[in-house]
């Protein structure tokens, strides 16, 4: 397992109009590690995930003051390709959102957009990414069927291989199992195992059993602050705060 930091936020603030959603982040995100953010709602989980792919740049009266470094170099430089850094930092969101056409095309689909012609080149990416989420055998036989026609768990594996087809070096989960019932959950949660041995993962959770399972650091929101960071087993078993720990015991929350 790498220790270097693939992601750094360095005292990140940021701004919904008036209000300080984030106040003064500073945290590592390390290389083919799970980290997790937990909190209660409205904490600033999603805001925090959204802003280290510079999504938060789609809301008008948002501002953002601090660094967020990939590889060490800051995403919010002027001169940054933002369609590059949101290749190399891919999203996989709370409700699968697959597009209203084939499996294939789905996840050909970015690969495309990224001016990738060579079909031989697409089909087999095609194949490599669902067989990275393990959905390959399930839809093999019926891949210019409708996206739309898989169940919810196979739509969000679906749109976990659209992210991965373009060769992201980061993924960041927003809640993914959130709409899904606990066999798609569970799929899931061992995808994310097998995946953090090539990519870096940041995943945004309101179940705390999901987050002991699945992450190597958590991180504990509260408020826009961050109120603990650590490795998860020691995070949930000996917080170092009281905070942490009244949240995690369901003192409050």
């Amino acid at each position: 397992m790498s220790n270097s930091n693939k992601m750094t936020t360095t005292h990140l603030d940021f701004y919904y109009g008036n209000s300080h959603a984030l106040i003064d982040i500073s945290l590592e995100f390390k290389a083919n590690q799970v980290t997790a953010l937990i909190g209660p709602s409205g904490c600033g989980k999603s805001t925090l995930l959204r802003c280290l792919n510079r999504m938060n740049d789609l809301i008008p009266i948002s501002r953002l003051e601090g660094e967020v470094l990939l590889d060490g170099e800051n995403i919010y430089d002027p001169r940054i390709d933002v369609v590059d850094i949101r290749r190399r930092i891919g999203m996989v969101f709370q409700k699968p959102n697959p597009f209203p056409k084939s499996i294939f095309d789905n996840i050909a689909y970015g690969l495309r957009v990224n001016g990738v012609n060579d079909k031989r080149f697409v089909v087999e990416k095609v194949e490599h990414s669902l067989r990275q989420v393990a959905l390959w055998d399930e839809v093999k036989d019926r891949l210019h069927d409708s996206a739309l026609g898989l169940s919810g768990g196979q739509q969000q594996r679906l749109c976990i291989a659209r992210a991965l087809a373009v060769e992201p070096e980061v993924v960041l989960m927003d809640e993914p199992c959130s709409a899904l019932d606990p066999i798609a959950t569970q799929k899931i949660e061992e995808l994310i195992d097998q995946l953090k041995e090539t990519y870096t993962i940041v995943i945004v959770t309101h179940n705390m059993q999901q987050a002991a399972r699945v992450s190597d650091v958590t991180a504990f929101l509260y408020l826009g602050n961050l109120v603990e960071v650590g490795k998860t087993e020691q995070l949930f078993t000996r917080p170092s705060r009281q905070k942490t720990e009244d949240y995690i015991t369901g003192r409050f929350g």
